[in-house]
């Protein structure tokens, strides 16, 4: 006899909430359960139809089969059906593995064979070496292919045999319903092989843990936070499977003169009181190693900046380079001589407004401002 439509039996819509749903049953339940219809085989069978409806309609994933395919979604071999354990979730994990790999988050090949790991080294270099560029060698312990077997996990003199269960493919067939489901062969955990005698140097695992010395190309241009991807420099697959990535985050480390702005370069530099008053020069450092020679023009205040058009660093996969940025700041003498003092003085008497404008004008401002609160007042 043909099943009646499992929305019917809770007498709900298609479209129905999870929350309507769950009303529903609870309303039927009550009405048909056994407890207020003793005797009655027909409230019972009633009873069982609900309770078959709802554990179909209120897990999210069997009603999305059960929408799809109707009540054949749950008549495969093996009787699946309502109440069927954990049977319903291997199935839908199968779909998933099928599609999207292994579910446990392995990666696998289309020989079933598991892809290594991706491994980071922090790396850390000069602002000369990002200026020009440099090999640099490093050392990063990691799993490699060992070299007795050759990544195969066998036995030197023996070989891995194809697996009886799946032929070898690593994947065996099922049918689910209206579905035909690949999944990994549970023997041989999809590598399509099976290993009877062992390699003792890797105990089967094709790979050895030891540690590997590269060198590494660092471009000239690169930023703090570069990242360089080596491909296959990573860790090695398992049973000869291919080897993950290697990825190398730059860091640069704090220079005694200049600061870093992208491309540009800044530089502060002290100039005496003297040299700002009255003008010169002074010589100052590029990161090539060079000197170049600032002029400063008289009455020359702290803060003023000095452009060095292309002594900056160089852009990245670029012919272009940044510039230094020189900020000049005025150093107020220290522990004067009694002469010293008594120049300081006569200057001062002498001064003017013309002779600091900047001062002059502020406390004239200061000046005005306070006139103004006692007006007001």
């Amino acid at each position: 006899m043909a099943k009646l439509d499992y929305y019917e039996i809770l007498s709900v819509d298609r479209g129905a909430s999870d929350a309507e749903i769950k009303a529903a049953f609870r309303r039927l339940a009550m009405q048909c359960h056994p407890d207020r219809n003793p005797g009655d085989q027909a409230a019972e069978a009633r009873f069982k139809e609900i309770n078959e409806a709802y554990d179909v309609l209120k897990d999210p994933q069997k009603r999305a089969a059960y929408d799809r395919f109707g009540h054949a979604a749950f008549e495969q071999a093996g009787g699946v059906g309502p109440g069927f354990g954990n049977d319903f979730s291997d199935f839908m994990t199968d779909i998933f593995d099928t599609f999207f790999g292994d579910s446990r988050g392995r990666t696998r090949t289309a020989g079933g064979r598991e892809r290594g790991a991706d491994l980071r080294y922090n790396l850390e270099i000069t602002l000369d070496d990002a200026f020009t560029g440099k090999t640099a060698a490093v050392r990063i312990p990691t799993a490699a292919a060992c070299s007795t077997c050759n990544g195969s996990g066998a036995k030197a003199g023996s070989k891995p045999r194809a697996c009886a269960t799946c032929g070898g493919a690593g994947r065996v067939r099922a049918a689910q319903g209206f579905f035909s489901i690949e999944r990994t062969c549970p023997a041989c955990q999809g590598r399509g092989e099976v290993i009877d005698d062992p390699c003792p140097d890797c105990r089967g695992a094709g790979r050895v843990t030891r540690e590997r010395s590269l060198s590494i190309n660092i471009p000239a241009g690169v930023e703090d936070g570069t990242r360089i991807r080596l491909a296959g420099e990573g860790e090695a697959g398992l049973h000869g499977g291919p080897s993950g990535d290697l990825y190398i985050f730059l860091s640069i480390k704090p220079h005694p003169i200049f600061q870093r702005d992208g491309a540009d370069l800044f530089c502060r530099v002290p100039i005496s009181m003297v040299t700002a008053a009255l003008g010169g020069a002074f010589e100052v450092p590029t990161v090539d190693g060079k000197q170049h020679r600032v002029e400063v023009p008289e009455g020359t205040q702290t803060g003023k900046q000095f452009r060095l058009r292309g002594k900056g660093m160089p852009i990245l996969r670029s012919r272009d380079t940044g510039d230094l940025y020189i900020q000049v700041v005025v150093e107020t003498p220290q522990k004067l001589t009694r002469r010293q003092r008594e120049l300081l003085l006569e200057f001062d008497q002498e001064s003017s407004r013309d002779t600091h404008p900047e001062s002059a004008g502020f406390f004239s401002r200061v000046k005005e401002f306070f006139e103004g609160l006692g007006g007001s007042a």
